[in-house]
């Protein structure tokens, strides 16, 4: 139990360090372009989709 418990304060540490200078953030990556794309690709396979269901 107390590998256990060793093991959760050493991740709960971790956790709220916030990963020292490794944020977690990337300047280059804009929500909005990232959000955009995704629902391009998404309307793209429900096109591509629709087209292969012809005869419903």
């Amino acid at each position: 139990m107390t590998a256990f418990h060793t093991a959760h304060a050493t991740l709960a540490t971790l956790a709220s360090e916030g990963g020292g200078e490794h944020s977690g953030k990337h300047d280059s990556l804009n929500p909005y372009l990232t959000g955009g794309g995704a629902l391009l690709f998404l309307l793209l396979l429900l096109w591509i989709t629709t087209r292969f269901n012809r005869d419903r």
